[in-house]
């Protein structure tokens, strides 16, 4: 599961302000309706269910407890991870390197 921050753009440290005009942001910009991408119905629906969780103060708490005690067992592909996130909000393209998929 890609983390729910990155897909909106957005530190954990975001306050509740921030969170929702990024999920505006990226919702009008991947919206179904107003995306030609063969993907947008899917980033819309991981957009929509981060800001959904992300939003409600229990479950964001929840969420960042989980976050903090995961253990990373690949590193290169979770720098890769962020960087494709960082791009694909930027609408950027990037090609698979042979890497494993995200």
């Amino acid at each position: 599961m890609e983390n729910l921050y990155n897909i909106l753009g957005v530190a954990p440290t975001a306050t509740t302000e921030e969170i929702r005009k990024a999920y505006r942001s990226l919702a009008m910009r991947h919206h179904p309706d107003r995306s030609t991408h063969p993907g947008a119905e899917i980033r819309f629906n991981a957009i929509k269910t981060a800001y959904e969780l992300l939003s409600d103060p229990k479950q964001r708490a929840a969420y960042n407890q989980g976050l903090n005690n995961r253990i990373i067992t690949d590193p290169d592909n979770e720098a890769r991870a962020l960087w494709h996130s960082l791009f694909d909000r930027c609408g950027m393209v990037v090609p698979h390197d042979g890497h494993s998929s995200l």
